[in-house]
Order: structure tokens, then sequence, then C-alpha cells
């Protein structure tokens, strides 16, 4: 879908945004990543106002 350096910074945002969650609080870890996904597969550059 993503080209591996997309892919890292996507990983690196996702890892950024819930630096406050637990990895092991596994369900909202995956709908952060739901969210960021579907932005990026849009195209949103913008992460300012994105509703998780």
């Amino acid at each position: 879908m993503f080209d591996p350096a997309t892919t890292a910074l996507l990983r690196a945002v996702l890892d950024e945004v819930c630096e406050d969650v637990s990895r092991f609080e596994s369900g909202t870890r995956a709908h952060v990543a739901s969210k960021i996904l579907e932005a990026a597969t849009k195209g949103d550059t913008l992460s300012i106002g994105l509703q998780i």
C-alpha cells in the first residue's frame, strides 16, 4: 500500500501520538492507527483537527 519510507514515517507518527498510551492498550493503539491510515490514504498531510 505505502512504500517502506512512508510506512516507517506512519509508524513513527503512531508511536509519537501514542507515547502516553501503554503498548498493552492495543484497542486504543489500533483505533489511532486506523485514523492515521485513513488520513494518509486520503492524502491528508495535516494532523490539526484529526478526530481520534
